[in-house]
């Protein structure tokens, strides 16, 4: 079941990321959202997150990663809706992200390849920008981007019209 990271839970959470081969950088500011699922003997299996812009109407889509002995059994895209909707519920209405590795996976959410340059000018001070632009890293990703749907006040969806 996944639940809000806490502090002390980010010491496991960037340990696990980082075996996922993913960025842990920022884990703990407030624009970065962060959920966990942990297994019966309290390890970290499974984590979402998105990063807020600014602006409110842009997200980050960020820290979706499954244990390898538990993929394939739909647990990916369940993280990856979750974290969708969350960023929703929290007013963005377009998703970003980085990924050089899961394109097919992600466009099967309805993502669509886009210029890091674009990621960068919805998102200029979204923490994995910022650390990609120091590190020149920026020009070697792959970006991603799909928008999002309007959510009423209680977080359901929107009637299509």
């Amino acid at each position: 079941m996944l639940s809000p990271a806490a502090p002390d839970d980010l010491d496991d959470l960037a340990a696990f990321l980082r075996s996922a081969d993913l960025t842990v950088a920022a884990l703990a500011e407030p624009a970065v959202r962060l959920w966990l699922d942990r297994d019966d003997a309290g390890a970290v299996c499974a984590t979402t997150g998105f990063e807020l812009g600014s602006s409110g109407e842009h997200a980050l889509v960020r820290s979706v990663a499954v244990r390898p002995d538990l993929r394939g059994a739909g647990d990916g895209l369940r993280l990856a809706r979750f974290a969708l909707d969350r960023a929703a519920d929290a007013g963005a209405r377009q998703a970003w992200l980085f990924s050089r590795r899961s394109g097919g996976f992600w466009q099967k959410l309805g993502f669509t390849a886009t210029t890091t340059d674009d990621l960068a000018a919805a998102l200029p001070d979204a923490h994995q920008v910022r650390l990609f632009r120091s590190t020149g890293q920026l020009d070697r990703e792959v970006a991603w981007h799909r928008p999002l749907p309007a959510r009423a006040d209680s977080g359901a969806p929107l009637a299509a019209g």
